[in-house]
């Protein structure tokens, strides 16, 4: 039996959640599955992505083949990294307990990376009632500059008399 972890879709229109699972790789998208993993919310920013990362790990250790959008996301959640982590205690590298440690301080990180990332009113601020004021001023300015300008360099023709 061929095992796949991959994305099963639940959610209403326009509002899209996925469960991340284990399934046969004969069953259907949203069919029967072996094991729920985690799940996946992307509408919220930041999105919202939880992994049983051990659960994870054994299910990748006894070859299931996770698709490319499950890959991308056991990457995100750190699974791959832990993996290179635990390989390293397997050649004596470091310990369980160090791997774990470096694998949390990780976690830990990137979250905060993501708690500061700048938020969507940051790039594009609502300008104030002063700053909407002044930038009219500036344009209308500009404006007059410019059709001042265009009079004078094309001259007037008056009816010759």
């Amino acid at each position: 039996m061929a095992v796949r972890i991959r994305l099963a879709r639940h959610g209403r229109r326009n509002r899209p959640f996925f469960w991340i699972v284990v399934a046969n790789s004969r069953a259907p998208r949203d069919g029967k599955f072996i094991e729920k993993l985690g799940f996946y919310d992307p509408k919220p920013n930041p999105i919202r992505l939880h992994v049983d990362v051990d659960r994870a790990l054994y299910w990748l250790g006894v070859g299931a083949q996770p698709t490319e959008a499950a890959r991308a996301l056991l990457r995100k959640a750190g699974v791959y990294h832990l993996q290179f982590l635990l390989r390293g205690v397997d050649k004596g590298v470091h310990t369980r307990e160090e791997a774990y440690k470096r694998f949390f301080e990780w976690v830990a990180q990137k979250r905060q990376k993501i708690n500061l990332t700048v938020t969507p009113d940051e790039l594009h601020p609502t300008p104030t009632r002063e700053e909407k004021e002044e930038k009219e001023a500036r344009t209308n300015r500009e404006a007059t500059t410019a059709t001042t300008t265009s009079e004078e360099a094309t001259p007037s023709t008056s009816p010759s008399e």
